[in-house]
């Protein structure tokens, strides 16, 4: 691509331990926010085990708390992101990265989900095996620019738009079983749903489309391998990485995020642990 936006200044945030997942996307609103003002772009790493991230269409399903408490039974915490789309489980095997840069109304949405997927593809080169953006219909939480190879996807791409900056955010099921997962979240349609019409669709999930990468690359893999693919990919991409730490007027404007996602989220009244 030409005028790429990994070329110049990036700082790299490692959120991969230590954090509750509706910390995650306060952290992102922040930094999408403070990159609307002219700060450098972000690149933010981030694991959470065991919580299945609903959409805002999760919301309307007409027997919403009775899969919740499915999740529940089964080991898994829910909360509502602040973005459309649909549920995906994250465990300790899914990284998760945001890429969040400054673009106003004028950038288009597939140009965001472009930058990620040519990311994905500088990370996972060595591989030689093609990597496919398309949508996988009967996956969890469908979208055009589903990750597969050989018919099976293995991540998903989001975005976000707060004060000027965007954040693209994607999942990347790395370790363990892509299928297992799958059965999770169609078990939780269901329940949810006990076959009641609905003026929105939601999937029909066949567990076999989805995998891990681990699973589709024939190899074992890991998370903390992945980061550095991600760390390599970015450099070769034109980025140049930094860290640094957070001010105090960095923790009053996340806290302020923090505080609308607890606010979404308390009207659901959900466990959000598990």
């Amino acid at each position: 691509m030409t005028g790429s936006i990994f070329e110049g200044k990036w700082q790299y945030v490692d959120h991969t331990t230590g954090l509750q997942p509706m910390q995650s996307f306060s952290f992102d609103d922040m930094y999408c926010h403070l990159v609307g003002q002219g700060n450098d772009a972000v690149v933010r790493t981030w694991v959470h085990n065991h919580v299945v991230i609903l959409g805002i269409h999760d919301a309307r399903l007409p027997y919403l708390a009775e899969g919740i408490e499915y999740l529940n039974n089964k080991g898994y915490g829910a909360i509502m992101r602040n973005s459309g789309g649909l549920g995906v489980v994250l465990d300790a095997g899914v990284l998760n990265i945001s890429l969040i840069f400054k673009g106003d109304i004028s950038f288009s949405i597939d140009a965001g989900y472009e930058y990620m997927y040519e990311l994905v593809q500088e990370m996972f080169a060595s591989y030689g095996k093609r990597i496919e953006a398309k949508e996988i219909t009967r996956s969890y939480c469908p979208g055009s620019y589903d990750l597969s190879i050989d018919g099976k996807k293995f991540a998903g791409i989001s975005q976000r738009r707060v004060k000027g900056g965007i954040a693209v955010q994607i999942y990347l099921c790395i370790e363990g079983s892509g299928s297992e997962r799958a059965e999770l979240m169609r078990q939780f349609y269901d329940i949810a749903l006990r076959g009641e019409v609905t003026k929105f669709h939601y999937p029909d999930i066949d567990s076999s489309c989805m995998a891990s990468l681990e699973e589709l690359l024939e190899t074992e893999l890991s998370v903390e391998e992945v980061l550095f693919k991600l760390l390599f990919a970015m450099k070769a991409l034109g980025a140049t990485l930094s860290n640094n730490e957070m001010t105090n007027d960095m923790w009053t404007l996340y806290n302020i995020y923090f505080e609308r996602m607890i606010e979404r989220n308390s009207k659901l009244k959900i466990n959000q642990e598990g």
